[in-house]
């Protein structure tokens, strides 16, 4: 089929940012289980005045018109970051990425890959992976399996189909990510019980909630943490100090203490988890939109989220001790009792853990030994330039 109907243009500007933000919430308005997420954080997610990723990354973004009219959208970007690490770890020297695909149909996916593709060869490239909207912290892969049913807070929702529209274009899979579900208002399994007693009788170990008063602090210290614990993991990218002001300053207002811990080691934090009410059953309430009365009903749930679902997206040990049976203890123990706090202080009943890459081995067996089943599939795919 020839694609001379179809023109891709560059998106630039407050209003062409708008426009394509816009055209990606009326795709994802036509699947039934997606969520609309609020259109100001949308588009600052795409202004790289806003965005610190922006600092680090060089990034072009495309719509494509078919007679005048909007029918796909695609972004081509380069993390130079993620250009400095090695190319086992999933990225590396000339790895390009493309994100915030969507296409009303094979003609336009191929005219949008290709004109992504062509980008990235220019800037010097000669490898593309994705889908990564637009940081691999921000809402990585392709949804394979789990269209059944919404999303939690910060994760992709995506048509079936996506998928055969990316592979017939030559792509092939080069990582799955994976999310799971477990019911949490029942206690874990015996074996996980006996490893948070025995934990609780080492004088050695503290597990605490984060000191929302010293709120700066504390996010840096799990950041940091984060960036260690990660540090071989694939497709990891440090966050960089701007990076980690502006999620300190964009996750406080939803992090409940009680549902983060920190664990110490001798006074030493060594190890965290993060947990997120998923505020994405309001934003479904509201249609993703603060006027006129949405707001009311989003900061009533940001007081107390009652019957929330729990995300945990991130939790790290320092590297020193992983593959050491502490490492195992110390993230039962802190899945434990944010276990008993989200169901004492919220009612909660189902928690999600992810994302976790599908060869994290550690992780998958925390998550099997909890008795929690995989949910959500999500895949990298790559392609030669």
């Amino acid at each position: 089929m020839a694609e001379t109907n179809i023109v891709i243009e560059p998106v630039d500007g407050k209003k062409g940012r708008a426009a394509f933000v816009d055209l990606g919430r009326e795709f994802s308005a036509r699947e039934p289980h997606s969520v609309p997420q609020l259109r100001s954080e949308q588009i600052e997610l795409v202004d790289p005045d806003k965005n610190p990723f922006f600092g680090h990354a060089t990034v072009q973004l495309f719509i494509a018109y078919r007679a005048g009219r909007p029918v796909g959208r695609i972004a081509a970007h380069i993390d130079h970051l993620a250009l400095e690490l090695p190319r086992e770890q999933g990225m590396g020297p000339g790895t390009g990425m493309f994100g915030y695909f969507d296409a009303e149909d094979e003609e336009v996916a191929a005219a949008l890959l290709a004109r992504a593709e062509g980008w990235l060869r220019e800037k010097g490239m000669d490898r593309i992976i994705g889908p990564i909207s637009l940081s691999i912290w921000e809402e990585p892969g392709l949804l394979v399996k789990g269209q059944d049913h919404s999303p939690t807070i910060m994760m992709g929702h995506h048509p079936a189909h996506y998928a055969g529209l990316i592979e017939g274009n030559g792509y092939t899979e080069t990582k799955r990510l994976m999310t799971y579900e477990l019911d949490i208002s029942k206690e874990f399994p015996k074996l996980v019980q006996r490893i948070v007693s025995s934990g609780e009788r080492n004088e050695r170990i503290t597990i605490r909630p984060i000191d929302m008063k010293r709120w700066d602090e504390e996010i840096r210290t799990v950041l940091h943490i984060l960036n260690d614990a990660w540090s071989q993991n694939w497709g990891f990218v440090p966050f960089t100090e701007e990076e980690i002001a502006h999620a300190s300053k964009k996750m406080k207002p939803i992090i409940k203490p009680r549902l983060n811990m920190i664990a110490e080691l001798d006074g030493r934090p060594v190890a965290f988890m993060m947990v997120l009410p998923d505020v994405n059953k309001v934003l479904k309430k509201v249609d993703g939109k603060l006027f006129p009365f949405g707001w009311f009903h989003l900061l009533r749930w940001l007081r107390k989220p009652t019957g929330s679902d729990m995300r945990v997206p991130l939790m790290g040990v320092l590297k020193e001790f992983q593959n050491s049976r502490l490492a195992s203890q110390l993230a039962f123990m802190m899945i434990e009792y944010i276990r008993r706090n989200a169901t004492t202080d919220y009612g909660s009943t189902r928690g999600e853990i992810g994302w976790i890459l599908d060869d994290n081995k550690g992780m998958v067996a925390i998550a099997d030994t909890i008795e929690s089943t995989i949910n959500r599939e999500y895949v990298i795919y790559e392609k030669p330039l």
